[in-house]
């Protein structure tokens, strides 16, 4: 039977261990810096729980977007070049170049092994912002959608950074995850609109996957970050919703039993 294994490293970065296959979201491994924007300054306030020499060869990275440094910084670009993939959205792979493969909404990649697994990677849509903020400062941004090779075994879901919005609302219409993994933290760096979810996007994104595990990343670790992890479960509770949140501890392997995601 496959196994699901998450290891938080912080901020949007994890370990995904799925049916035999290790994957990495969002590479970040700096320790506490600022990074000087035109627009603003990010402060990345906690270093990783493990760096990229605890976490080894993945078989593939899956790149949100490559343009801001709390998705990608310094040492997460450099750990680029040991993964044997690197997926991410297609202006990203023209910058990036290298082993980056560039992946238009809704598009598949499968990872396969030598005695047969296979695991399929579908881009899906997302929106880093309110309607119209792709050419100001957001750019081009995807999520991933994992299904393993078992029929009776359903998807998860890693949002990216995006929104609740309709993009997010057709990825549960046309998969019905047994796990999501939203990027929450409700940041913010200039204007009164977040960029990732808010604690009402991710309790939109948890009813529209109404019995799925909701594993939330990307809530710590960052200044521009205005909502925790403790916003999330308290908000979630107030619904009747806690017993479906499951917030991971920095370091920490978390086995979730992939038959339960059925």
């Amino acid at each position: 039977m496959s196994s699901l294994t998450i290891t938080l490293i912080g901020g949007p970065t994890a370990l995904i261990e799925i049916g035999g296959f290790r994957l990495l979201t969002d590479p970040t491994f700096d320790a506490p810096s600022e990074y000087s924007l035109p627009y603003t300054t990010l402060v990345k306030t906690a270093g990783p729980a493990l760096g990229p020499a605890d976490i080894g060869t993945v078989d593939a990275v899956l790149l949100s977007h490559d343009q801001h440094f709390d998705n990608l910084d310094h040492a997460g670009r450099a750990y680029l070049a040991t993964a044997n993939r690197v997926l991410t959205t297609q202006a990203g792979a023209q910058r990036l170049g290298g082993q980056a493969e560039g992946l238009a909404p809704w598009q598949s990649v499968a990872l396969t092994k030598p005695d047969g697994q296979r695991l399929t990677i579908t881009s899906t849509p997302a929106r880093h912002g309110p309607a119209g903020i792709e050419p100001i400062i957001a750019g081009d941004v995807t999520g991933f959608v994992l299904q393993v090779d078992d029929p009776a075994t359903r998807p998860v879901y890693i949002t990216g950074d995006t929104v609740w919005y309709a993009g997010v609302a057709e990825i549960a219409r046309r998969f019905q995850a047994g796990l999501v993994m939203p990027f929450a933290g409700a940041a913010q760096t200039r204007g009164a609109f977040h960029l990732t979810m808010d604690v009402n996007d991710a309790i939109e994104t948890a009813t529209a996957f109404p019995d799925a595990l909701v594993v939330p990343l990307h809530c710590d670790s960052w200044r521009h970050l205005t909502q925790s992890a403790d916003d999330l479960q308290r908000s979630f509770d107030a619904l009747g919703l806690g017993k479906r949140l499951l917030m991971l501890k920095p370091g920490v392997p978390t086995a979730i039993p992939l038959h339960s995601l059925t």
